[in-house]
């Protein structure tokens, strides 16, 4: 059985550094997520010096996440045919993840993310969706889902019609198996588009939330963290979540208890892409395997420790191996 299997933007980082300047002279907003088209892209790509082209996506970067905490997963996107299509193929093949049977566009490119990051490590993204935003439900796995313990969902891809009654699939299939649905809400102005959405989504969909307290406080318009955590416990079936705090940790909503989680300490934050996204691999690898809420969220913060001491947002160190010896025992 996998572990995870997770639904997201296919999608190639052209990482950059810039000063908060540049970042201002391309008028995008500092710390959050741009939709551009492609010419746009493809012109805020050639105004910076790339530093490093990889393999992203955040629910593909969970998944390998995932994978080097010795766990099974799987990503289910869509790429274009295309040099950079199967560069990300290569790239999740090469880290130990099964990437689903979904057939490339002919029609459109590989998706591109431009990732800014300022010297203090935030991170600016510009992101061409391109043969991304062409996932819909007929190109959801169905024996696949139902073979993973969880389903995760990137709140990212919900932008483009097809890929919502995607994920809408996706859920019935993975509850008709009695698995859990897992959902990210990725950035706060994606919640800003869709709160309603996501709100509806929640309540009836998830049993696994993923979110930063931004996120979260976009989510219930609320004026203060803890108001927003009392309207998600009254959300519905959503029993589970995991709330990141940056320097401040996390907390863990489970069985009806608070875990008040620290963060992982950090010689020097090189670049903040992919926190969220390797905290939610080791939250969800826990999960998987049986572990306590508060275990989970500490697997978390070593993995997303790890991946904002240097460039890119997956993983350079064996994160099982790291968590043995950080966390005081093999997982």
């Amino acid at each position: 059985m996998i572990e995870v299997v997770g639904i997201g933007n296919a999608i190639v980082d052209v990482l950059a550094e810039v000063d908060d300047a540049e970042v201002s002279g391309l008028g995008l907003r500092k710390g959050a997520m741009t939709l551009v088209d492609a010419e746009r892209g493809r012109a805020l790509r050639d105004s910076v010096e790339p530093k490093m082209r990889r393999s992203g996506g955040s629910a593909a970067n969970t998944m390998v996440g995932i994978a080097s905490l010795g766990g099974s997963a799987a990503f289910l996107g869509k790429v274009g045919d295309d040099e950079l299509g199967r560069l990300f193929a290569a790239d999740l093949a090469g880290a130990g993840v099964s990437f689903g049977d979904v057939p490339p566009s002919t029609t459109d490119a590989t998706g591109m993310c431009l990732v800014l990051v300022t010297p203090e490590g935030e991170r600016t993204m510009a992101t061409f969706l391109g043969a991304s935003a062409c996932l819909g439900p007929e190109d959801v796995d169905a024996a696949l889902v139902a073979s993973a313990r969880i389903l995760y969902l990137e709140g990212y891809l919900w932008d483009p019609p097809p890929a919502m009654e995607a994920f809408r699939r996706a859920a019935e299939i993975a509850h008709r198996a009695d698995r859990d649905v897992a959902l990210t809400l990725s950035d706060p102005f994606c919640v800003e588009r869709h709160r309603d959405a996501f709100r509806t989504l929640v309540a009836e969909h998830v049993d696994v939330l993923l979110a930063n307290e931004h996120e979260l406080l976009a989510l219930y318009e609320a004026a203060d963290l803890d108001a927003a955590i009392d309207q998600l416990r009254r959300a519905g079936r959503c029993a589970t979540a995991a709330i990141t705090r940056s320097a401040k940790g996390s907390i863990v909503l489970a069985g009806g208890r608070r875990h008040d989680i620290p963060a992982e300490p950090v010689d020097r934050v090189v670049d903040t892409t992919g926190a969220g996204d390797l905290y939610a691999a080791g939250f969800l690898h826990g999960l998987a395997t049986g572990r306590p809420p508060d275990e989970c969220a500490h697997i978390g913060s070593i993995a997303a420790a790890e991946v904002i001491g240097h460039f890119g947002a997956r993983p350079e160190a064996d994160l099982n191996a790291l968590v043995a010896r950080r966390a005081g025992g093999q997982r």
